[in-house]
């Protein structure tokens, strides 16, 4: 198999695509498919324990309530702090952070941040989209988050008590701010991969068909997945380049932030330390959803190409070495990808191994195996009626599906 490190040292929406006014909705099919960071949120006692599986044997699953008593408004993302407090947090895209115990009986939640006042919500993809904690949180109190004004995208870096959580607004320091062409396709999640770097996914700009090209420009921060340091300087910024970023150094122009290219709004991506992959779910135009498996430098095809099938190809595409989809599926499946984790938990051990995903539209639910020889299969798990904004993980590395009507979900093996 050819080998999928992710990174230069080894070896070498809202999140719709487009809202629903833009593609046409069609009812969804229930079939099997086959086919001839980890997230900071794993404690270290997982990574050294977890054996990742030979192959895939589904059972019957169904989708239970993580957290009955609790609810939120327009939730997009679950995670962590990676320690033994056994608190978890929720993204509200209206602004707010909030913080609870990880109990299914829990009935109370805390603000752990408020940046209401600080974002725009003009755009149904607009508002507070990510948030990460330093892997050295409970020495430093950093977390980071990305969110949208009515100027354009901000990434900032706050800090908070590591033990009360405490935070306040004045701690903001800006590491990175872009105007925006377009109210959509923002992007915005951000995760530190296990290479203690910040990796940021950013969204064409907006607009249908990407208008502008952002995506195959180098010379333009959209469209991208960029990789940070957030822990040094570079000349002016307020952030470091890492030395095996794959355009560090160029003398053309390009951004040297960029880690991988050629995307148009990529909703959520994972890390999978085990085998060395990182996963990224883009959004798709008018025909096709993907996933892909991301490696430094590489160019993923928008606007050339959507998935697989040619797009906006035009006599310079034959001088793109371009990257194909692992995974890709039509609008008959759903019609907005909502990437998530390969999963490593303890509860669902048929599930070992597999990357869990879903769309935003249709409400599926799926399991997808690959194997060192790049085989894979696909299976749908469930048929939901939630609107699939996120994933998360728990301390325990167990799997929250996150939906954006306000609820959170766990998948549970049935017998």
């Amino acid at each position: 198999m050819k080998k999928r490190f992710l990174f230069l040292l080894f070896s070498l929406i809202l999140l719709v695509s487009c809202t629903p006014s833009e593609e046409e909705t069609t009812s969804s099919s229930s079939q099997t498919e086959s086919s001839s960071e980890t997230d900071q949120s794993v404690t270290e006692s997982q990574e050294e324990s977890i054996t990742v599986p030979e192959n895939f044997e589904s059972v019957t699953y169904e989708i239970i309530d993580a957290y009955e008593n609790l609810s939120f408004n327009q939730p997009l993302y679950f995670t962590s702090v990676n320690s033994d407090s056994n608190i978890v947090f929720v993204v509200e895209r209206t602004g707010r952070v909030y913080s609870f115990e990880n109990t299914p009986t829990v009935n109370e939640k805390e603000v752990f941040i408020d940046l209401s006042d600080s974002i725009s919500l003009d755009g149904s993809e607009m508002g507070l989209l990510g948030l990460a904690f330093h892997p050295e949180f409970k020495e430093n109190g950093y977390f980071y988050v990305n969110y949208t004004t009515a100027q354009g995208t901000i990434l900032s870096r706050f800090e908070a008590d590591p033990t009360t959580y405490e935070t306040t607004l004045d701690s903001e320091v800006i590491l990175m701010e872009f105007p925006q062409p377009y109210s959509n396709h923002n992007g915005g999640h951000i995760t530190f991969g296990p290479d203690g770097y910040l990796y940021i996914g950013t969204g064409d700009g907006g607009g249908s068909g990407d208008p502008q090209n952002n995506a195959q420009s180098l010379n333009e921060i959209y469209g991208k997945l960029l990789r940070i340091d957030v822990d040094t300087q570079t000349n002016s910024l307020p952030y470091g380049i890492p030395d095996d970023n794959p355009f560090r150094g160029n003398e053309e122009g390009y951004r040297e932030e960029i880690f991988a290219y050629g995307l148009r709004n990529p909703w959520k991506f994972s890390f999978d330390v085990e085998r060395e992959w990182l996963w990224l779910a883009d959004v798709g135009q008018d025909a096709v959803e993907e996933i892909n498996l991301i490696e430094a430098g590489k160019n993923y095809g928008w606007r050339l190409m959507e998935g697989t099938k040619e797009y906006a190809t035009d006599e310079t595409m034959d001088d793109f070495e371009l990257e194909r989809p692992i995974w890709e599926y039509d609008h008959s499946q759903g019609q907005s990808i909502t990437g998530g984790y390969v999963y490593y938990g303890e509860d669902n051990s048929t599930l070992k191994g597999t990357y869990i995903y879903g769309d935003f539209v249709s409400g599926k639910l799926w399991a997808l195996w690959m194997n060192e020889q790049e085989s894979i299969e696909n299976i749908e798990i469930a048929d939901t009626d939630a609107m699939i904004s996120s994933f998360g993980l728990d301390e325990r590395g167990e799997l929250i599906i996150v939906d954006f009507n306000g609820k959170l979900y766990r998948i549970q093996e049935s017998d």
